[in-house]
């Protein structure tokens, strides 16, 4: 399961609302893809369909997709959002990573 915190969901609904998805119906695509300087990197976006190896997730009333191998690293995970000096943006505070670069964008297992 991944987690929402209450500032990444303030702004996914601002966002997805932004980009002509509703928070109430569509979902957080969340993933895993090769890449980055720490040999993976996350990946969100907004969509409104579901895939056949997809799981659903709902937390803080934000719906969360994740493709089934990208799951097995995500496990556990919080989704949160950063105004900070270090920039602004969703962050992912996954238990399941042993090393991340700088930016946080990339993890390794």
């Amino acid at each position: 399961m991944i987690q929402v915190s209450e500032k990444a969901k303030m702004m996914a609904i601002e966002l997805m609302r932004e980009d002509g998805y509703d928070a109430a119906k569509d979902y957080i695509r969340v993933g895993v893809k090769s890449g980055g300087c720490s040999g993976l990197s996350y990946d969100l976006s907004f969509d409104n369909e579901e895939k056949e190896n997809d799981k659903i997730f709902e937390n803080n009333n934000i719906k969360i997709i994740v493709d089934k191998k990208s799951f097995l690293y995500l496990v556990g995970t919080e989704l949160d959002y950063s105004g900070g000096l270090n920039g602004t943006g969703f962050v992912f505070k996954n238990p399941n990573a042993n090393r991340t670069c700088g930016c946080g964008e990339s993890f390794s297992l």
